[in-house]
């Protein structure tokens, strides 16, 4: 049975045979074949219109500045929490 060690130096020696795991993908270098799992990921939709979301709230927080500061900090903190939302999605 090798060791950890051994093993990483085989693989390290051996480009040919190498091959790449991760929870997320798995790349063999010889069979030139890449298998994803694409239910990890993020729904590029749903984080865009949660953006565009955001940038309303923004704009609209930037444009109360001049009129009510303590308002617009209000809504600038919402867009901020939105944010974090979007980053969740």
């Amino acid at each position: 049975m090798k060791t950890e060690e051994q093993r990483l130096l085989d693989e390290l020696y051996d480009r040919n045979d190498r091959t790449i795991s991760h929870d997320d993908y798995t790349v063999t270098k010889n069979s030139n074949q890449t298998i994803f799992n694409l239910e990890d990921y993020p729904d590029a939709k749903k984080h865009q219109i949660v953006s565009f979301i955001k940038s309303g709230i923004r704009i609209l927080g930037y444009i109360l500045i001049p009129f009510d500061l303590l308002w617009a900090a209000g809504i600038l903190v919402v867009s901020e929490l939105v944010g974090i939302i979007e980053e969740l999605v």
